[in-house]
């Protein structure tokens, strides 16, 4: 099989979540970092962005979620959720909970008051959703594979 054969990419058995999963990591994490550089340096243009990263974040988080889903039932085989997958499907949920509440919250800073704020819940929030996806990101690569077997 080729590496550049557009069906192993489409339709391999958990493709999909491996490939989508990345973009809300990736959004969410820079939404942190540019919301603390925002109230470090005291610049709307910074928080701004960090809005905006946070409400892709949140899109992106709801199709990884929903191929996670059909990774579990269709890679795995829809296989009892116990050890290693449980704890990935319950931190991933989990992820998902935070990266809305933390857009919710910036959200909301954002029409109260209209420029930066970054209140101590949020910033607890953001930084224990950053660790939640370091977690399920870990554990997932076991699943898959890549850190070891499954």
């Amino acid at each position: 099989m080729s590496p550049f054969d557009w069906r192993s990419v489409l339709l391999a058995r958990h493709a999909q979540h491996v490939v989508l999963i990345h973009f809300p990591i990736a959004l969410f994490v820079t939404g942190v970092l540019l919301d603390l550089m925002a109230v470090l340096r005291r610049r709307e243009e910074f928080a701004l962005a960090a809005y905006y990263n946070f409400f892709a974040a949140a899109v992106f988080s709801l199709p990884a979620a929903i191929t996670g889903i059909i990774a579990w039932q269709w890679a795995l085989e829809g296989q009892r959720l116990k050890g290693t997958l449980l704890l990935h499907m319950v931190c991933a949920w989990a992820s998902v909970v935070v990266i809305w509440i933390v857009w919710f919250l910036e959200r909301r800073a954002r029409r109260a008051t209209g420029s930066l704020a970054m209140p101590v819940l949020k910033m607890v929030l953001e930084f224990v959703g950053v660790g939640l996806l370091a977690l399920t990101g870990h554990l997932g690569g076991f699943l898959s594979g890549v850190n070891g077997g499954q």
